[in-house]
C-alpha cells in the first residue's frame, strides 16, 4: 500500500501564490495569539475604579481574538500549506511585542491594546493584499470580518480610555 502524501490538501490555487498567503496568515495568527495572551494578561491584572468594566471588556475581547485563531489556521491548511506548531513558532512569527511588566496602569493597558489591534488591522490588510494577488477569494473575503473586529476592538478601547 502506497504511503499517502503528507498534508496533500486538494486546492486549485497555485502553490507558489498560496505560500505568500500562508506566510501572511501565519504572521496574523502569531499576532492573534500574542494579542490574545496580552489581552488576557491585562484582564487578569487590571485594577482600579473601572475594574469591572475593563475586566469584562478585556475578557470579551480576548474571547473574540481567540475565536478567530482556528479559522486562520484552517485557512492556511485549506490552501495546502502548514501553520504554526508551537509557542516558539508563534514567537518567531509575531510582530506585536509582549508585555511582561509586573504592573501596567489601566489607561496604559487600554492604550497598548488599542495600538496592537490597529497593528493587527495592518497585518490583516497585508493578508488581504496577498490573497487578492493569489486570487484566493475565500481568504480575501474572510479577512474582511477579522479586520472589522479588530477595528471595533480598537474603537472600544479608545472610547473606554477617554478620561481614564
Amino acid at each position: 500500500m502506497a504511503k499517502p502524501a503528507a498534508l496533500a490538501t486538494p486546492t486549485d490555487l497555485n502553490r507558489n501564490d498560496t505560500k505568500s498567503v500562508a506566510d501572511a496568515l501565519n504572521g496574523a495568527l502569531a499576532d492573534c495569539f500574542a494579542l490574545y495572551l496580552k489581552t488576557k494578561n491585562f484582564h487578569w491584572h487590571v485594577s482600579g475604579p473601572h475594574f469591572r468594566d475593563y475586566h469584562l471588556l478585556l475578557d470579551e475581547q480576548g474571547a473574540e481574538i481567540y475565536a478567530i485563531t482556528d479559522a486562520i489556521a484552517e485557512r492556511v491548511r485549506k490552501t495546502g500549506n502548514t501553520t504554526l506548531r508551537s509557542i516558539g513558532d508563534i514567537a518567531r512569527h509575531q510582530s506585536l511585542t509582549d508585555n511582561d511588566r509586573d504592573f501596567v496602569a489601566p489607561a496604559d493597558m487600554l492604550a497598548e491594546l488599542r495600538d496592537d489591534n490597529l497593528k493587527l488591522v495592518e497585518t490583516f490588510r497585508a493578508v488581504k493584499d496577498a490573497a487578492d494577488e493569489a486570487k484566493d477569494n475565500a481568504t480575501s473575503g474572510i479577512v474582511d470580518e477579522w479586520t472589522d473586529q479588530a477595528e471595533r476592538r480598537a474603537w472600544f478601547l479608545f472610547e473606554a480610555s477617554r478620561g481614564a
